[in-house]
């Protein structure tokens, strides 16, 4: 297997190159204002190191939501040029899969952090979802930790939550989920909420 993985969604800049046996996972801290500038280098450099050139790749996937609105943007727009420029299929992964399959545990409440004490959170049973996606306040989240779902995000949110390497679950959701491939054009954000510009009108 042979593929291009790319998360934008956070803060971090995630991008994982994987040939066969080879993998490489480049991630680039706390840089949620820069993605644009940075991502197409870190490309080039995880596959240079994976010894892997796009026309190779079996397909290109990357997180399409929740997290931040232009991240994910510029996210599916790479993706979507690289598949048209190399003809392959793309990869659709949420911010809650790549939680999921860091932490493969039984019950837990993925969580992402929406700001002002909010969150985008779902319910997972091992790598598999059980309640859909929703946009919850710190009550509800905790509602839904009441009821046995252990809380897992990529960085400590609160007390009690357990975090998770969103590269290492970038990568193992592409591997496991590269059966679900879609065409390019059909890649679509997944917002929970509308943006701050939109709720402000």
């Amino acid at each position: 297997m042979k593929f291009l993985a790319i998360d934008t969604s956070g803060r971090a800049l995630n991008v994982v190159a994987v040939n066969g046996e080879r993998r490489v996972l480049e991630c680039r801290d706390d840089c949620a204002m820069r993605h644009s500038v940075l991502l197409m280098d870190v490309i080039d450099g995880a596959l240079a190191k994976a010894q892997l050139t796009p026309h190779e790749c079996d397909f290109f996937a990357c997180v399409v939501g929740p997290g931040s609105f232009t991240g994910i943007r510029i996210g599916i727009s790479t993706v979507k040029g690289l598949c048209l420029a190399c003809d392959r299929p793309a990869l659709a992964l949420t911010s809650f899969d790549t939680l999921a399959y860091a932490d493969r545990s039984g019950k837990k409440l993925c969580l992402v952090d929406a700001g002002h004490e909010n969150f985008y959170a779902c319910c997972y049973d091992g790598t598999r979802a059980v309640l859909p996606p929703a946009f919850v306040t710190r009550e509800q989240a905790l509602e839904r930790i009441a009821a046995g779902f252990a809380p897992v995000a990529h960085t400590a949110l609160f007390e009690g939550v357990r975090t998770a390497d969103a590269g290492a679950g970038l990568a193992a959701a592409a591997a496991d989920m590269a059966g679900q491939t879609c065409a390019a054009h059909a890649l679509e954000a997944l917002y929970l909420r509308r943006s701050s510009a939109e709720e402000g009108r």
